[in-house]
């Protein structure tokens, strides 16, 4: 696991390009073209523990130029702003024209960003409309205007960057699986995770049971934690299979968890995305949700490693894990 100045050095030196990420009304969940133009060190009140000075008083911080942003009205000035490690990302490697599918998780460039969503159509002249979860709009968009969502976590992109070959054995697999394919892996009585687009729970997946498969593909899901209204019975609700998932597997205890690891972190009765922001004394941490802007401290064994489901498989970190 690399340390913050490690990655500073690596990925985020003097004129990097960087994709920045904001946590103002209106911009969050998107990502901004922009370079790197120099570390500043932030001081910080002096009155903490002997152990955490040095750290405390010297955060890291980037100062970065958008490239898409202006701070003047006229559209002249490029705008500046001073970001965390957390808040950035190298600039993605420019990769093929590929024609996507209903179901696939992109991002889509509206507004001077890259904001992600899921392909709901695809229309007869090639284009394609998105659904924005954090926004509950669905726009349309050219072919050109869209990529396939990845995650920069560890130094690593998920999924991974592939070679062309890799690539189109890839599209020519997914392409094959039938559209119900996610009906084939849950059945009645499967232990699965549900994630909701409603305000206030987004970034978060919540442990449930398979009721029933219905005629319309969904599913009706039986929540473990959740109660409805009258608090008289487990809340009950019917979901589509872009929002549910298997369980993750159980990797096994780890030692600790370090600074800028993605993780999952158990609130509210369900799992939530967010990265270790800081390694507290006694196996605590605080951890950053990007989605709320919020930093909240959780013991260790409230927290897991961050995996994903793609394609059938669980990935971390641009590994696939054979389970």
């Amino acid at each position: 696991m690399e340390t913050e100045t490690e990655m500073l050095n690596a990925y985020f030196t003097n004129g990097a390009e960087v994709e920045i990420s904001s946590d103002e009304d209106g911009f969050r969940g998107a990502w901004y073209e922009g370079t790197v133009v120099r570390p500043i060190q932030k001081k910080q009140r002096r009155n903490i523990d002997d152990e955490e000075e040095e750290e405390s008083r010297n955060k890291l911080r980037v100062l970065v130029e958008y490239k898409t942003l202006m701070a003047d009205k006229k559209g002249k000035r490029p705008l500046k702003e001073a970001m965390t490690l957390v808040q950035l990302r190298p600039r993605p490697p420019p990769e093929r024209r590929r024609k996507f599918k209903v179901s696939d998780e992109v991002d889509a460039y509206y507004n001077d960003g890259w904001w992600e969503g899921v392909v709901m159509e695809v229309s007869s002249d090639g284009k394609y409309s998105v659904f924005f979860r954090g926004t509950r709009d669905q726009l349309e968009f050219e072919e050109s205007q869209i990529r396939i969502h990845r995650e920069w976590a560890n130094g690593e992109w998920t999924p991974p960057f592939e070679d062309e070959e890799e690539e189109k054995e890839k599209l020519v697999s997914t392409e094959m699986k039938p559209n119900n394919e996610a009906a084939e892996i849950f059945s009645e009585g499967s232990l699965v995770e549900v994630s909701s687009d409603e305000e206030g729970f987004e970034g978060a997946w919540f442990v449930a049971t398979v009721v029933k498969l219905l005629d319309n593909g969904n599913y009706l899901i039986e929540y473990q934690n959740l109660r409805n209204n009258d608090d008289t019975e487990f809340l009950q609700e019917e979901t589509d299979r872009l929002h549910i998932r298997p369980r993750p597997p159980d990797l096994g205890p780890f030692e600790c968890f370090k600074a800028l690891e993605e993780v999952d972190a158990l609130h509210n009765d369900g799992w939530w995305v967010g990265v270790i922001s800081k390694a507290l004394k006694g196996q605590r941490y605080n951890v950053y949700f990007k989605a709320s802007n919020e930093e909240l401290e959780f013991k260790h064994a409230d927290i897991r490693l961050h995996l994903d489901w793609t394609n059938g498989k669980w990935v971390r970190a641009s590994q696939e894990l054979n389970l």
